[in-house]
């Protein structure tokens, strides 16, 4: 089965792990998963701030 990778440096997604593996985010099932890589990121993120801020508050 085939994987992709996103590459944080290019922004461009790699069939099959092609660059050094730091560079990497994946493996994704799909082509469409690996593109929105950045965005999942993002929204991961943004849960784990919040959530950080609310336990502050306690």
């Amino acid at each position: 089965m085939t994987e992709y990778w996103f590459n944080v440096v290019t922004h461009e997604v790699e069939k099959g792990p092609q660059s050094d593996w730091t560079k990497l985010l994946g493996p994704y099932k799909t082509e469409e998963e690996a593109q929105s890589a950045l965005l999942k990121v993002q929204q991961r993120n943004e849960a784990w701030d919040k959530e950080d801020e609310e336990n502050r508050s306690w």
